[in-house]
């Protein structure tokens, strides 16, 4: 779901994209290691356990793409997936809290930093927010980081089917409020739910645009 409508069209747009073949590509550990820069990226980033991997699976409609678990910080490395020889699909390490030593969440957390600082093709961050916890100090400290090096993030709030309808109400309103002032953030705020499906047509509609 999203505040904007798609069209028909645009909705078309993003189902046939993401119904398009899409592989694993590599696990990044190093800057070093980068594939080629061949086509734009968009990644997805967020606290550990927010839902990036799960979002990942509802989008391209697999099961097990990405992986995804219970455990927080379960993703330690930037996964690529290559969909359709079209976009590079970036999965990225969450930041916060993880079941790791501090060595290793520092290892990650440096290179996911490097990372948004410098790939010139990164066209955008998709920064994913859990409903039900809303913007913390972390993603603040993220959104400024992306400030500064003016790569556009777009809020995507996550697990929206675990708030009741009341406490959905006025939810991007408030977001946008906290956060509309931000130099690089994207004025569209999405809700989706991984689990249910909600939203998911018009992040792929959103994405497409992306090519």
């Amino acid at each position: 779901m999203s505040e904007v409508e798609y069209t028909d069209k645009q909705i078309e747009q993003g189902r046939l994209l993401f119904a398009a073949p899409v592989d694993f590509v590599m696990g990044v550990t190093d800057m070093r290691s980068l594939p080629p820069a061949d086509y734009p990226e968009i990644c997805f980033a967020g606290r550990s356990n927010v839902g990036k991997s799960s979002l990942i699976n509802a989008l391209t409609n697999r099961k097990n793409l990405a992986r995804s678990s219970n455990e927080p910080g379960r993703t330690r490395e930037l996964n690529y997936f290559n969909l359709n020889e079209e976009l590079f699909l970036v999965d990225l390490p969450g930041f916060g809290y993880a079941r790791a030593s501090k060595t290793d969440i520092a290892r990650w957390t440096k290179l996911t930093l490097k990372y948004l600082q410098g790939r010139p093709t990164l066209k955008r961050v998709f920064l994913l927010i859990d409903s039900r916890r809303g913007v913390m100090e972390s993603d603040e400290e993220i959104m400024s980081l992306l400030d500064t090096t003016a790569v556009v993030y777009q809020v995507v709030l996550t697990k929206t089917d675990k708030l009741k309808a009341k406490e959905r109400e006025g939810l991007v309103e408030k977001v946008k409020a906290r956060l509309i002032k931000r130099p690089a953030f994207h004025p569209i705020v999405m809700e989706t739910s991984s689990e249910k499906g909600f939203g998911v047509a018009e992040l792929r509609a959103e994405i497409a645009t992306l090519r």
